[in-house]
C-alpha cells in the first residue's frame, strides 16, 4: 500500500486559487495512475482529476479549464492547482492512486466569501 499525504486546502473567496499537494511515502515513478478526488457533505465522492504515469490527464467537466493536476516524479508529489474557485468547489480534497488504496485524511477546501 502507497501512503498519500494531501496538504494546501483552506478557505479562499470566489475566484480565488488553490494548490493542493499530494506526498507519497514511496517513488511515484511506476504507479501507473494517481487521481484527486473529492467529497461535499451529503454527496457521493467524486474524481475530480487523474494522471497517468506518461502524463496523460483527465477531468471531470465541473473543472475543465479550471484545475491542472501535475506530477513530480522527484518528489513523490501530485499537485491539484485550482483556479477561478467557486463555493461549489467546496468539499473534502483527497487523493489516491488506482486501484485505491485505503483513503487518508484529506483536506479541506471551502469557498466562500
Amino acid at each position: 500500500q502507497v501512503q498519500l499525504v494531501e496538504s494546501g486546502g483552506g478557505l479562499v473567496q470566489p475566484g480565488g486559487s488553490l494548490r493542493l499537494s499530494c506526498v507519497a511515502s514511496v517513488s511515484i515513478f511506476n504507479i501507473k495512475a494517481i487521481a484527486w478526488y473529492r467529497q461535499a457533505p451529503g454527496k457521493a465522492r467524486e474524481l475530480v482529476a487523474g494522471i497517468t504515469s506518461g502524463g496523460n490527464t483527465n477531468y471531470v467537466d465541473s473543472v475543465k479549464g479550471r484545475f491542472t493536476i501535475s506530477r513530480d516524479n522527484n518528489k513523490n508529489t501530485v499537485y491539484l492547482q485550482m483556479n477561478s474557485l467557486k463555493p461549489e468547489d467546496t468539499a473534502g480534497y483527497y487523493c489516491n492512486k488506482l486501484p485505491n488504496d485505503p483513503w487518508g485524511q484529506g483536506t479541506q477546501v471551502t469557498v466562500s466569501s
